[in-house]
């Protein structure tokens, strides 16, 4: 699935607007997921992390635990290439359900 999202204007941010892959994966137990969870989720986080930065595509920026799932986001130019070198990792997490979101940016109107 492939959503557009729209690009907030920063004083900070000089590069092409970003896309985005958002992972988001059901866990078992709480809320939040039980701790043998969390170190799986931490180390694919590391790997991926790793990974999209060494293929020089992005950076994976972090996650969000609650409401019994956790979200992964990362971040760079190109939604697709971030997903290729992110996949198998994401795939290597064993929990389901679970989606991936590939959002690209949309310029603001006015813009070029």
């Amino acid at each position: 699935m492939v959503l557009p999202c729209r690009v907030h204007s920063s004083p900070y941010r000089s590069h092409p607007p970003e896309h985005a892959v958002i992972a988001r994966f059901q866990l078992g137990g709480d809320d939040l997921g039980e701790p043998d969870q969390w170190s799986l989720v931490f180390e694919a986080e590391r790997s991926m992390g790793a990974a999209v930065k060494a293929a020089g595509v992005g950076e994976v920026d972090g996650n969000e635990f609650g409401g019994g799932e956790v979200a992964l986001f990362a971040y760079g130019p190109d939604a697709d290439a971030l997903y290729r070198v992110m996949e198998p990792g994401l795939r290597a997490l064993p929990f389901r359900p679970a989606h991936v979101v590939r959002a690209r940016a949309l310029r603001a109107p006015g813009r070029s």
